[in-house]
C-alpha cells in the first residue's frame, strides 16, 4: 500500500506492508533517525512522535494509519539551531548514550506547549511514558524546568 506523509516539513510517499509500524516507516523506509526503536510495545517512548499534533509512540501506529498526515519528530524542534527544550538537555547534562533522548524532548516540548508552567505531578505524569536507563531522571527533570525557564 502506498502511504503519503509529512515528515518534518518534507513530504514522502512509500509502499509499506499493511503489518508495518509507524517507527518502522520512518526508520528503516524515510531514514529519520530521530525516532528510536526500543520496545516495540509502547512502554519507552523513544519512539514518540507527534501525529496531526497529537502524540503517539510510533511502534504503535500502523504506517497506514499515517497516509495524509503530518509527522513530526525531535528533528523538527531545530530550524537551523538548537530549540530550548534540546538545548536545556544539553545544559543541564541529561544526554547520556541519547537513546531515549527524541522521545523526552518530543515529550516535554509538547507539555511545555500546551502548559507553560506545569506542576510536579503534571511534568512527571507527562514524562511516565518515557524510560532512560542511564540519567536517574534527575537531570530530565531539571531540563524540563530549565526549558520552562527558557521559554518563559
Amino acid at each position: 500500500m502506498i502511504v503519503r506523509l509529512t515528515v518534518d516539513g518534507l513530504e514522502h510517499a512509500a509502499d509499506v506492508d499493511p503489518a508495518t509500524s509507524l517507527t518502522t516507516l520512518l526508520r528503516d523506509e524515510l531514514g529519520v533517525i530521530a525516532v528510536k526503536n526500543a520496545c516495540e510495545q509502547g512502554e519507552c517512548g523513544s519512539c514518540t512522535v507527534w501525529l496531526d499534533n497529537e502524540l503517539v509512540c510510533a511502534c504503535l501506529v500502523p504506517a497506514i494509519q499515517a497516509d495524509g498526515a503530518s509527522v513530526r519528530t525531535a528533528a523538527s524542534l531545530a530550524g537551523g539551531s538548537l530549540d530550548p527544550v534540546q538545548e536545556a538537555f544539553l545544559d543541564a547534562g541529561a544526554v547520556q548514550c541519547g537513546y531515549c533522548m527524541p522521545g523526552f524532548v518530543v515529550t516535554v516540548a509538547d507539555l511545555l506547549e500546551r502548559d507553560p508552567h506545569p506542576s510536579e505531578h503534571a511534568l512527571r505524569e507527562a514524562l511516565s511514558g518515557n524510560i532512560c536507563r542511564c540519567t536517574g531522571y534527575r537531570k530530565i527533570l531539571a531540563a524540563a524546568r530549565l526549558a520552562e525557564r527558557r521559554l518563559a
